[in-house]
């Protein structure tokens, strides 16, 4: 008998790559827009991300919720701390238009990514949390495959459905694109925190790239 998709182990190589992202992205900034040492932020995440891997996978699973909260509060507060430092040091400089839109996508991307990964780090206690209950859908966020009739949800073969990083990751892109969310409404009170602190982040972004191209006009 085949293994049910609620069944499933949900792979963590999409979380490990987005984290990779983000110090990657992180690295590729303007050295104003990065508090401390350049290396300090890239070599924490990596540094944490081994045991976090070693304890996932020797089933140390409280460690491994553990560290994937530090690790998010780290990347969390890198983002922050570069957002407000382009607040800061933009009115004074002449940057030249492509350079500060790198600048301003860099925060943006990496803005979903951030909060793509608390989202899928606490919905429903955490990834291991959502597999050991075996249950359909979230308890965080209403997604569209939870919103189908039961009857017919292996007619769209979303029977046993339960969301994946992707889906966090489109919540958080939209959620980032249109400053609130639109696939899957919150349910939590968390999220909805973690979901304004999303937006405030993006809009101020966007409202300072859009004020400095005024300003070059």
């Amino acid at each position: 008998m085949a293994m049910s998709q609620i069944d499933r182990p949900e792979p963590r190589w999409q979380v490990i790559l987005a984290l990779l992202a983000v110090t990657g992205i992180y690295l590729a900034l303007p050295r104003e827009l990065i508090l401390g040492p350049t290396w300090l932020l890239p070599v924490l995440v990596v540094m944490l991300l081994a045991p976090t891997v070693f304890a996932h996978r020797t089933g140390r699973h409280s460690l491994n919720h553990v560290l994937g909260i530090v690790i998010g509060a780290i990347i969390t507060l890198g983002l922050i701390a570069s957002v407000v430092l382009l607040v800061i040091t933009l009115p004074g400089k002449k940057e030249p238009p492509l350079a500060l839109l790198r600048s301003g996508g860099a925060l943006w991307m990496t803005n979903v990514l951030v909060f793509a990964l608390w989202y899928w780090r606490l919905d429903g206690g955490g990834p291991r949390e959502r597999e050991a209950r075996h249950e359909f859908g979230s308890r965080s966020f209403v997604f569209p495959q939870m919103q189908i009739e039961k009857i017919e949800r292996t007619r769209f073969g979303v029977d046993g459905w339960r969301p994946g990083f992707v889906d966090y990751l489109f919540v958080a892109f939209t959620t980032s694109s249109t400053f609130g969310p639109t696939d899957a409404p919150l349910l939590t009170h968390w999220a909805k925190l973690l979901a304004m602190t999303q937006v405030l982040i993006s809009l101020t972004i966007v409202v300072l790239l859009i004020s400095r191209a005024v300003g070059v006009l």
